[in-house]
């Protein structure tokens, strides 16, 4: 038991002290603007790269389902992730256009899956 508890102490220690450093660079670095101006570059590139994997994904596996006929579960787990990814969608473009980034409770047990 203490040896998780002073691993975990040691974790947190390590990271409180990396989230220090980050403040401390962000707030005294002349290069700090320009390393935030890649990161939300990064950021940006990420979340293209997710919509064009998932439309590349869809254009590759749903003309599989020619000629075959989905069972009653089967129909119901895909429209069940049809949701939860119109549910995403929403979310990113309300993030896009408001910069709003909060998940709300509803939208969290969706993505969950519950």
């Amino acid at each position: 038991m203490s040896d998780d508890t002073a691993r975990f102490q040691v974790n947190h220690a390590q990271v409180e002290r990396g989230r220090q450093a980050r403040e401390d660079f962000d707030r005294t670095s002349p290069v700090a603007q320009a390393v935030r101006a890649i990161d939300r570059s990064v950021e940006f590139l990420d979340l293209v790269t997710a919509c064009h994997s998932f439309v590349a994904a869809a254009g590759r596996t749903v003309p599989g389902l020619r000629d075959r006929t989905l069972n009653d579960d089967e129909r119901t787990l895909v429209h069940e992730n049809v949701a939860r990814v119109r549910a995403t969608l929403d979310w990113i473009e309300t993030a896009v256009d408001t910069g709003k980034v909060d998940v709300d409770d509803e939208l969290a047990r969706l993505l969950k899956g519950e």
